[in-house]
Formats: structure tokens, C-alpha cells, sequence
């Protein structure tokens, strides 16, 4: 039996904003007065991918929109979305506050330059 999987986001074009501007270096007079350098940028995650490998505009989109869905950025970001549409991240933030006030022990240099447990320092002070 074939599990049906559910589309936790989508990414259309109007997530990403393409700018374009001339390329630099080796390439002739064509390469300096066409803008077929490209950028992506992916605003929520901060991915950006540029391209000016070839002299087609076209070809650079594409592989700057490559670039920028396999950057780092774009990774953590979609984990972290997806996390947030199942409900782990909450799961997570709850486990991780258990654990921090459940197994976490604060201490503070006294007067004298001890480490005590901050709860001490709390109730000598009162």
C-alpha cells in the first residue's frame, strides 16, 4: 500500500527575488554591456545564489536558483519550516525547556570568591 506524503510548503517565483546586472572579467565586449550576471535571493532563509558563468542570462538564472536551494541557508531553513508545520518545533522547545529547568544547575562566585548554587546566592541575599 502506497503512503500518501503531504506538502508541508511550497516555494513559487514570488519567494525569490532574481536581480541582474552586467558580468566582470574575461569575455569580450558583449560580456561588459549585457546584464547576464544573476542573482537569487530567498528573503525568509537569506539563500542567495549568483551565477555569471555563461553569457546567457537564461542559463545564469538557472544556475543561481541552483546554487541557492542547495545553500546551507536554504537547507536549515526548510528543516526548521517543516519542523514548525508538524509540530516538533514546538515538541522540541518544550523538551528543551524540561531539560533546562529540570537538569541545569547555575552557580555564582560568592564574596569570598566560592562558587555557590545560584539558589543559595538568592537566598543568603533575601
Amino acid at each position: 500500500m502506497k503512503s500518501e506524503k503531504e506538502i508541508l510548503f511550497r516555494l513559487t517565483a514570488k519567494d525569490f527575488e532574481f536581480t541582474y546586472s552586467k558580468g566582470q572579467g574575461p569575455g569580450g565586449q558583449k560580456r561588459n554591456k549585457t546584464s547576464s550576471k544573476v542573482q537569487c535571493l530567498h528573503r525568509p532563509s537569506g539563500a542567495v545564489g549568483v551565477s555569471d558563468e555563461t553569457r546567457s542570462q537564461h542559463q545564469n538564472k538557472k544556475l543561481a536558483f541552483a546554487k541557492m536551494a542547495n545553500s546551507p541557508e536554504l537547507r536549515s531553513w526548510a528543516r526548521i519550516e517543516a519542523a514548525r508545520k508538524t509540530g516538533e518545533l514546538e515538541r522540541l522547545k518544550e523538551k528543551i525547556e524540561y531539560e533546562m529547568k529540570h537538569n541545569t544547575k547555575v552557580e555564582v562566585k560568592d564574596e569570598q570568591g566560592r562558587w555557590v548554587d545560584w539558589d543559595e546566592k538568592k537566598m543568603a541575599e533575601d
